[in-house]
């Protein structure tokens, strides 16, 4: 989940590590406060932001690679499976 104060190259190197511990599929959503007791978003990330990590994600070997800010973390996880 995004939106709560992390780098761009944090978000990256995160991709490097998950890929170099052989993962291959990863979702990445948009961080949504539940409630005022939970942490704030600190920023809204942008569509083309998402699409850029999609990008990355894709050139780095993940098979599949779901970016976008309604993604969760099981998002169409059954067509992932296989």
């Amino acid at each position: 989940m995004l939106g709560l104060g992390e780098t761009r190259e944090e978000v990256i190197q995160t991709l490097h590590d998950l890929r170099e511990n052989d993962v291959d599929v990863v979702t990445i959503g948009q961080y949504l406060q539940p409630s005022k007791k939970h942490l704030p978003v600190k920023q809204f990330i942008m569509p083309d932001q998402f699409k850029e990590y999609e990008t990355i994600g894709l050139e780095l070997g993940f098979r599949h690679v779901e970016s976008s800010a309604l993604v969760r973390s099981s998002y169409k996880a059954q067509k992932h499976i296989n």
